[in-house]
């Protein structure tokens, strides 16, 4: 069977799999180690999949995070305390300590190489997988775990893609002497939010999700920084005193939060490519490797005869909207909350004198350890 794409998904579900005795191919368009556009906080509610697969992210030193602070544009403040907790690190150490642990279990790799197109034959019940460079592969099973966006969406006539989107991404790396490292803070500014919590050794992950026309009248990511992000004094003090660790922050365009289907096209979609909660709502990271815990088992029946394709493809369908739908919602519904300043203002001062209706909202983005 493939996976396109080596993402948190897709690494887990290969892991899965291999350990289940499955031939797993993973079609990864970069070389690892390599940046990507992402929170790099962790709900805990991994652990028991990443332990069971033998992937326990101790080694890589992750910083236990504990406590949650929000700010207002103004630089009001509320505090709240993680019921379940998470970690942080980055995925440029987990996502090549989880390929390394792949490689080492027999899972091949195909990198750096980009797949353009998937048709499925029926008569066969196989799938034909083309590269870029014109190579073909077959596999029975194909997983889709390329992230956000991909040239393959368009080919596969999803919906979305279709639309365009008006927001994107940055991250950064940074280093800022005294930041507490049991701290992920989401500080709002005038139509975006950033989050900012540690990683491994003394580094801090730095994303904030903004708009195209929040950039374009300054016209380049530092511009917008000093004079939009910096009117929130949270965001002045980072931005003032922080080290970067790399001369140029990674960069993604078109994050779109509209609805996807988990299976498109005999595709079971994993990660991002199955949906994408809103970033302020920290848990993209933990759905991934949560989908990759839905799918594996389900594949595993199929490959080996015990499931058919339709049974196989309404079962992942139904329990990926369980699993995840109510919370997309949900994520979709407090983005609306956030980015305008006086919205943003009105939500953060009443949420401050209730702080149960906080956890509420989190408990209602995050799920149980699995």
């Amino acid at each position: 069977m493939a996976l396109v794409g080596g993402g948190l998904a897709g690494l887990a579900a290969a892991l899965d799999l291999a350990g289940r005795g499955h031939r797993v191919v993973v079609i990864e368009r970069k070389q690892y180690p390599f940046h990507r556009v992402c929170g790099e906080y962790v709900s805990h509610e991994v652990l028991p999949y990443l332990r069971r697969l033998g992937a326990d992210p101790a080694p890589l030193k992750p910083a236990s995070i504990s406590r949650f602070r929000l700010s207002s544009p103004a630089g009001r403040v509320l505090d709240s305390p993680l019921d379940l907790g998470g970690f942080g690190v980055s995925r440029y150490a987990l996502d090549d300590f989880l390929y390394k642990l792949a490689l080492a279990r027999g899972v091949e790799f195909v990198l750096p190489a980009t797949v353009t197109d998937v048709a499925f034959e029926a008569a066969a019940d196989r799938h034909t997988l083309t590269l870029a460079d014109g190579r073909q592969l077959t596999a029975r099973l194909v997983l889709g775990s390329y992230g956000k966006r991909s040239a393959l969406d368009r080919q596969l006539k999803r919906p979305f893609f279709g639309q365009r989107s008006p927001y994107l991404g940055v991250k950064h790396h940074l280093r800022l002497p005294g930041f507490p490292r049991d701290l992920i803070a989401l500080h709002n500014f005038r139509d975006g939010y950033a989050g900012i919590s540690a990683i491994e050794e003394d580094k801090l992950c730095f994303c904030y999700l903004t708009t195209r026309a929040n950039l374009k009248p300054h016209g380049s990511i530092a511009a917008l920084e000093s004079e939009v992000l910096a009117q929130n004094p949270h965001l002045t003090d980072i931005l003032r005193h922080a080290e970067r660790l790399y001369a140029q922050p990674e960069v993604i365009n078109e994050i779109s939060f509209a609805p996807k289907q988990p299976v498109e096209q005999h595709l079971l979609m994993l990660g991002d490519a199955a949906g994408l909660i809103t970033p302020l709502c920290g848990n993209g990271m933990a759905m991934a490797l949560h989908g990759a815990a839905l799918a594996a088992p389900l594949a595993s029946q199929y490959l080996r005869g015990q499931l058919p394709r339709p049974a196989l493809e309404a079962a992942y369908a139904q329990a990926w909207q369980r699993t995840f739908g109510a919370r997309l919602h949900v994520g979709r519904a407090v983005q609306r909350l956030f980015g305008g300043p006086v919205l943003s203002e009105l939500v953060v001062g009443g949420l401050r004198y209730w702080p149960a209706a906080v956890r509420t909202l989190m408990r209602q983005t995050h799920g149980q350890a699995f």
